[in-house]
Order: C-alpha cells, then structure tokens, then sequence
C-alpha cells in the first residue's frame, strides 16, 4: 500500500509544520496564532528558525538536559546514537526517525521538529482563540519556512479560515511561481513580504537564491486586494549602510506599502543549529545597536515611509 499521508500531502489535505505558536504578537495585528511550515528555498545565513528550512521531519538534540541515562541507545536500532561525555551524539545519515529514542527519553532531551497534520485539525486548533483575535483584531498567521513552498496546503488552510471568518495573514518571502501565489492571496488579508537585497549577487550570496523573481512578485502583490507590510532584516555588513537604505527607499516608494518593519540581526536562533547538529552560519558577525538601526530607519522616514523599528 502506498502512503496515504503523503497522498494528502500530495493534495494539499495535509502539511508538514513544526509548530503552532498561540499568542503571538509579532506576526501581524493583534493576538495571532502563527502555523509555522517546514521547508524553504532560501538558506539565509541569519536564518533564526533553521528547523524551518529542510522538508521533512528532523531530530532536535538538547544536550543540556540530557542526563546520560543511555535509554535512547539501548532502543536505537539502526546504532546511530551514542553517549559523549554523557551528552547524546546523533549520527544523523543512520538516523532512521522511528523515534523510539524519543519515547525512551525520559528527560525530553531529544524532539521531532515537523509534523504531519490536516487542514481541518488546524484550523481546529487555530479557532481556539477566535475570542482573543475578535477582542484584539488578530488572527492566523502561515509562517516558516516558507507557506508558499507547500502551496496547496497553505491555500486550503487560508480558504479553511476565511470560511469561519478568521482573519489571515501571510508571512512569506516572496519566492514562488506567481500563479500559486496570486491563487493564494486570495483568501489572505494581509502580506508581511521579507525584503532582503535589492543587488542580486548579493542577496544570492546570502540566501543561495537571486532576487529577481521576490522583486516581480512584490510589485504584483502591492497590486492585490490584500494589506501589505513590509519586513527588512538588517544584517551587518549586509544591508546596514545608509546608502542602501536610500536606494532602498527609491525602490518602496512606489510599493503601496502600510508600513516598513526594520528588524534588528540576533543570534536567538543559535542554540537550534547545535541541536540540529549544524554550525552557526555567521559566528562572531556582531549584533547591531538600538541606535544604529534608528538612524537607518531615520533614511527610510525622511522619504516619506512609513517605517518602524522592530516589528
């Protein structure tokens, strides 16, 4: 028998996420549940969700809870845990994810990141709070990864919230074929667009993909029925100059635009990448000042943008 999860999967009746954040107030107006999706056609070096980027499931190591019990290598069978200095070492090419070492773990030192689930439980899960958007204005965030890259599942989940008229919004980074995303935008009510790079070298060096097809989408979704924020990363040595920001602001000004969100760089995503075994991709780069960023902000409002600093 084939796989009947992969089947819907297929369909866009089901979805892989890694979580569901209730409460979420970064994320659009409001209180907000966000539903965050796995996989991403960007590797962004300031990437603070690295679980987000792979699409499938992935073992989570927290060696700092572990306490070397050794239960998780007594039920591994294919042999690909093992106990360092009392710490749980994965080796993650024999990994096979039956996740009897999670089970075994009675410290929950060790999680699966990603999960199959439906449209219908979702949307179950995400109308909990119906009362808190209502008194707050929030409701349902799609964010990642990127929501685009499962597309049907992220249209259907949209439509599926819009029909128990809960308010939606879509965090993305805008690479996708346009088709799907137009499709798509119709049940969104609000677009929060990242704004890398405006110089395609860069942004490839970056995020190991151009930008040219973000930069057609964001003229095309400024002209859709949905609201749109803009969301720029402010990385050191990246886009950190004055000068960018005014060449910046020559490009946004012609994008229709609610406000323009400056997002400080942080390094609050580092302790995934060692519990998924990685290596920080920018060790050492250091994090900008409050200051620094007000005064970048200070290029974009001159222009006549409406601009803020975090989210």
């Amino acid at each position: 028998m084939g796989d009947p999860m992969k089947g819907a999967e297929t369909e866009g009746r089901s979805g892989l996420i890694f979580n569901i954040q209730k409460y979420s107030i970064h994320d659009g107006p409001g209180i907000r549940t966000t539903v965050f999706l796995k996989g991403c056609p960007l590797r962004c070096k300031w990437c603070s969700n690295p679980e987000s980027l792979n699409p499938y499931p992935e073992i989570m190591v927290r060696t700092a809870r572990c306490s070397g019990c050794g239960r998780c290598v007594d039920v591994c069978i294919p042999d690909a845990i093992a106990l360092k200095e009392n710490a749980i070492a994965i080796d993650r090419s024999r990994c096979d994810l039956c996740r009897k070492c999670i089970d075994a773990c009675f410290d929950e030192a060790i999680e699966m990141s990603g999960r199959y689930v439906s449209v219908r439980e979702t949307a179950d899960e995400c109308e909990k709070d119906e009362i808190f958007y209502r008194n707050s204005g929030g409701g349902v965030t799609l964010s990642g990864g990127e929501p685009l890259l499962q597309g049907e599942f992220t249209l259907n989940l949209l439509k599926e919230c819009k029909d128990r008229s809960l308010h939606t919004a879509l965090d993305t980074s805008g690479h996708a074929d346009w088709e799907l995303f137009d499709r798509i935008l119709q049940y969104t009510d609000l677009v929060l667009f990242d704004i890398k790079h405006l110089d395609p070298k860069m942004h490839y060096g970056a995020t190991g993909a151009g930008n040219e097809l973000i930069l057609r989408n964001l003229k095309k979704a400024a002209g859709a029925r949905s609201r749109l924020w803009l969301r720029v990363p402010v990385i050191p040595d990246f886009n950190d100059s004055e000068r960018y920001m005014e060449e910046l602001a020559a490009v946004l000004k012609g994008i229709p635009a609610e406000k323009i969100s400056l997002l400080g760089y942080h390094e609050w995503g580092r302790p995934k990448y060692v519990a998924l075994g990685r290596e920080y991709p920018l060790d050492g780069l250091p994090q900008l000042s409050q200051e620094r960023i007000e005064a970048l902000s200070g290029v974009l409002a001159s222009r006549g943008l409406a601009v803020t600093v975090g989210y």
